[in-house]
């Protein structure tokens, strides 16, 4: 009986470990050339960007679930085309590996699991004006989102009711000692901003994330971003 329960007990901890290896949760890039296509999964939102060195090509994305062996993206955003869709991708995971599609596969290498302290998507609730925080009252459909997984990053400012893509951005982020720090990949508004480092001094504080320093344009702001549930 020890036996049959010590058995059990490892098949138990073997299928954990593949389904956490598994999980399509973090950060995967697929390159062709100059061209990188990354794709961020996380906490249920999915978002996918292509970019080249010089120039931004295209995003997309919006909530996603897991069908079987299909993950389907209900999307709230496509600068690249007017009608928003609901679409499912076939997928298979072999180790680092995300192949999608069948004929053909596209191929992705795992960046990071989605595992980090500011992991998550994160909607701007609060802003310092005139020393004082001021709670932001989301009205209407158009938002402006931050999706962070272990070590990726993209905002974008959209409207799902009338697929209005108003920008995007992304790259790397580090978040050490209390330093965020954002290296820009792309940038949809501005693509002479690629390059560019921004640090800002951050914390969480009860769920929320206090973010200050200076824009990229050299203005001071504070803000406060919650988690979208």
């Amino acid at each position: 009986m020890k036996l049959f329960f010590a058995v059990l007990f490892t098949i138990i901890v073997g299928l954990a470990s593949a389904q956490t290896s598994g999980s399509l949760e973090g950060a995967w890039m697929h390159k062709s050339g100059d061209i990188s296509t990354v794709l961020l999964f996380q906490d249920g939102y999915f978002v996918s960007a292509t970019y080249s060195t010089t120039k931004f090509i295209e995003s997309n994305g919006g909530p996603f679930t897991i069908n079987g062996d299909g993950f389907v993206v209900r999307q709230e955003f496509n600068s690249a085309v007017k009608e928003l869709k609901v679409q499912t991708n076939s997928f298979t995971i072999k180790g680092d590996q995300l192949l999608i599609g069948t004929n053909p596969i596209s191929t992705f290498e795992r960046i990071d699991n989605g595992k980090a302290p500011l992991a998550g998507v994160w909607r701007i609730s609060g802003r310092m004006q005139e020393g004082k925080i001021t709670e932001i009252h989301t009205t209407g459909t158009r938002k402006t989102l931050k999706m962070l997984t272990g070590t990726r990053f993209q905002w974008f400012a959209i409207d799902p009711a009338t697929n209005l893509f108003s920008g995007s951005g992304g790259g790397i982020y580090s978040f050490e000692n209390g330093k965020y720090t954002e290296h820009i990949e792309f940038f949809s508004r501005d693509a002479t901003r690629v390059g560019a480092s921004l640090s800002f001094d951050d914390h969480l504080d009860n769920g929320k994330w206090h973010h200050t320093g200076l824009s990229s344009r050299g203005d001071k702001i504070y803000e406060i971003w919650e988690k979208v549930k």
